[in-house]
């Protein structure tokens, strides 16, 4: 019964920020709101900023920022939108490369972590589904023992990932896009308190796909037990 309790404990924790920031994103982001769209204000930040070799450009994935090719993409379907959540999401993205740009340390870390972290999962992957068979094989249970052990540890990465990425989207967020936003006038002062609103429903996103993976972990560990 315990177990069952905690259970439902730990998927209302990854259920429910996730569903509280899709509503807060979907309220904001239907009125028009800007003179421009998401995607133009960001390349007015861009300019204003004087961020040397940063582009912004369109793209079908998420919102994002590429250090590695110094470009802001945006989704022209949700950023591309004149509503408040597409200029908040804009601007997030810009403090991403004021990020790059002052040799953000943690920024760095994340970045290298996100890249060993998809080489990690594959091969997490492939020893959880190698691990029985190989020792089955070899009839040496602790090598099929060790293997899965490693597998588990491995599919912690993205755990490590997210944990490192929340503090990094704070900083993006509340650091770098809301007083630019403010500074700019883009937002006037009644519209701040939804512009936090709208940064921490991003945040949250990201503390729930940690608590998600923490999970993932623990359902291994409890399939190993057996």
């Amino acid at each position: 019964m315990p177990y069952v309790a905690g259970l439902l404990v730990l998927v209302a924790l990854i259920a429910l920020p996730g569903l509280w920031a899709r509503h807060v994103l979907e309220r904001y982001g239907r009125d028009e709101y800007f003179s421009g769209t998401g995607i133009d204000l960001a390349g007015i930040l861009v300019r204003d900023l004087s961020l040397d070799g940063v582009r912004v450009e369109t793209t079908e994935l998420g919102d994002h920022y590429d250090p590695a090719e110094k470009v802001v993409r945006l989704n022209p379907v949700s950023t591309g939108k004149r509503s408040l959540t597409a200029v908040v999401v804009a601007a997030h993205e810009v403090g991403h490369a004021l990020q790059d740009q002052s040799g953000d340390g943690l920024l760095r870390f994340r970045t290298g972590l996100v890249r060993f972290g998809i080489w990690a999962e594959r091969i997490g992957a492939a020893a959880i589904m190698v691990a029985p068979l190989l020792g089955a094989a070899l009839q040496v249970p602790l090598i099929g023992r060790l293997l899965l052990v490693s597998a588990v540890l491995v599919l912690g990465i993205p755990v490590i990932v997210h944990l490192v990425t929340l503090p990094v989207e704070l900083d993006a967020s509340f650091n770098r896009a809301l007083p630019l936003l403010k500074a700019g006038r883009y937002i006037p002062p009644e519209d701040e308190r939804a512009a936090r609103r709208i940064l921490t429903a991003c945040a949250l996103t990201y503390l729930a796909q940690a608590l998600a993976s923490m999970f993932n972990i623990l359902r291994w560990i409890r399939l190993f037990r057996r």
